[in-house]
């Protein structure tokens, strides 16, 4: 059980730790140009994410029913059609998972 003192000192230490990971990237990239390699996450990272997503939303499906593909595949193909047509990766994420989640309940 923690004293009101320690619990105090470890809010406070917390907090600095968070402060500190926060405004670093803006201290270390304030000169201008970032390097190379935060670029290329920049400019990589949305489509890893999403490959990331379809490896781990695939890994489980059974494919002996046809009950259980379809909701996966109606969820990758919409995936792939609203980023397609709107590259915007939040709107075909959420979008995907709600079609997902709705043709889950009820197939």
């Amino acid at each position: 059980m923690l004293r009101v003192s320690q619990a105090l000192v470890a809010i406070f230490v917390s907090s600095a730790i968070i402060y500190a990971t926060r405004i670093l990237p803006f201290v270390v990239f304030s000169s201008g140009n970032p390097p190379k390699i935060v670029r290329f996450v920049e400019k990589y990272s949305p489509a890893l994410i999403m490959a990331v997503l379809v490896v781990y939303c695939f890994k489980d499906v059974h494919f002996e029913t046809a009950g259980s593909v379809v909701p996966f595949a109606a969820g990758v193909v919409s995936t792939a059609v609203l980023q397609l047509t709107l590259k915007n990766t939040m709107v075909s994420i959420f979008s995907s998972t709600a079609l997902y989640m709705i043709l889950s309940r009820l197939m």
